[in-house]
């Protein structure tokens, strides 16, 4: 048993071992991948949080090659294969983006279009049709489902831009739009790199066309993928330009409220919990919005998650019981009744057996884990997946409890992808 695994049965993330001993994440990567030892100073405090002597804790750092062999194979999972789908999207991305930045450089003129085949209107068709690919993509239980649909929308949307002048920002504003929704798919299927492209390219794509609120969700949705891989600052940098730019777009629409709602998330990582209340009030004035604050497709914030969120943000802050409070009146709304939402429903159960790891109760764990179980079984979703996954990091001294082990053996077959 190398340092890794020891670190693994005792029921610690690397993250949660590094906050144990007062270090970085990276300085237990390190040290388990044999390439740095613990100082003097550290050694002790490692021995204790994994249970050893320091005689054991030595033989435990000799043994490096399982956590270099995890990591090699993490990045081995999370690249595309010859044909992949990810991959085909990626290509179709690199062309619109290269072909976007000369039309934007263009003067405007009448003509809509040159050639025949891209027929007038198809800027407004093209909107519709990502309308309602948004309205698939939100309704469909496996997210993967709708790769190769958005493939076959962006290589059109591609020809089309390839043959207009003129007045290009329609046709950008949906490359923009399809963009973000490729992102999404990505980050369901756990493809964190794809996904922060995607919403990139979506960000440039939305500078070219000057339409402020595209451009400032597309940093939200990137500032997701900092928060999820627990990069708190870094995420509340990029949302503090997408307020600024969200303050430049339409005040009839929620964009600036979806901001604070994700700001409160980035604060509630980083422990501060004035912050995190002050942006989760501002989200809440989306409720105050009765023109056009959502448009079924880049912008779907209305407020209706507000009360699982805040109970997320709670739990994230260690307030047990206001977490759970909010919580289960958020389990009891009917967008999450059995059968509705999915990811939502397994989130928020989620978070509740987050709740009773945190206070070292088996009985909750169990019961809400094996239901976000069920879910993520059926829905087939990464994202519930990964919340589980995350779960896993809490339980600590619980995983000695033979039905929390077992609960976490379930979670582990569980694909995240």
């Amino acid at each position: 048993m190398g340092l890794a695994e020891r670190r693994k049965a005792l029921g610690y993330s690397q993250e949660k071992l590094a906050e144990t001993l007062g270090v970085d994440r990276t300085t237990v990567g390190r040290w388990e991948s044999g390439r740095i030892k613990p100082q003097p100073p550290q050694r002790r405090g490692l021995a204790i949080a994994l249970e050893v002597t320091l005689a054991e804790l030595d033989v435990l750092l000799e043994q490096p090659q399982a956590a270099s062999q995890e990591a090699t194979g993490h990045q081995a999972s999370d690249r595309p294969g010859t044909g992949d789908p990810d991959e085909m999207i990626r290509r179709e991305f690199l062309r619109i983006l290269t072909v976007s930045g000369a039309l934007a450089a263009l003067p405007l003129d009448e003509a809509e279009v040159l050639t025949e085949g891209v027929r007038r209107g198809a800027p407004a068709d093209f909107s519709r049709m990502n309308g309602h690919l948004w309205q698939v993509y939100q309704l469909a239980r496996s997210k993967g489902s709708v790769y190769p649909i958005v493939r076959d929308q962006l290589s059109t949307l591609n020809e089309a831009l390839g043959d207009t002048r003129g007045n290009s920002r329609p046709l950008l504003n949906a490359a923009a739009d399809l963009f973000q929704l490729a992102g999404e798919v990505a980050f369901d299927a756990n493809r964190y790199a794809d996904a922060a492209a995607a919403y990139s390219l979506a960000a440039s794509v939305s500078k070219d066309a000057g339409a402020f609120d595209l451009w400032a969700c597309a940093l939200v949705r990137h500032a997701y993928v900092d928060v999820y891989e627990h990069r708190h600052r870094e995420a509340a940098q990029i949302l503090g330009a997408a307020e600024g730019l969200a303050r430049r777009g339409d005040s009839n629409l929620a964009t600036r409220h979806w901001v604070a709602a994700v700001q409160a998330e980035a604060y509630a990582g980083m422990g501060d919990l004035t912050a995190c209340e002050r942006a989760l009030d501002e989200a809440e004035r989306v409720l105050e919005l009765t023109i056009n604050s959502v448009n079924g497709g880049w912008l779907r914030f209305d407020g209706t998650r507000l009360a699982e969120e805040r109970g997320a943000r709670y739990v994230q802050l260690g307030r047990l019981d206001l977490a759970e409070e909010t919580l289960k009146k958020a389990l009891a709304q009917t967008a999450l009744a059995s059968g509705q939402s999915y990811r939502r429903r397994g989130a928020v159960l989620t978070d509740l057996a987050a709740v009773g790891a945190k206070r070292r109760d088996p009985e909750q764990v169990v019961a809400y884990g094996r239901e976000a179980i069920r879910l993520a079984q059926a829905s087939s979703s990464g994202y519930v997946a990964r919340r589980l996954r995350a779960l896993c990091d809490e339980f600590g001294p619980l995983s000695r409890d033979r039905r929390v082990a077992e609960l976490g053996a379930e979670i582990a077959t569980l694909s995240t992808s």
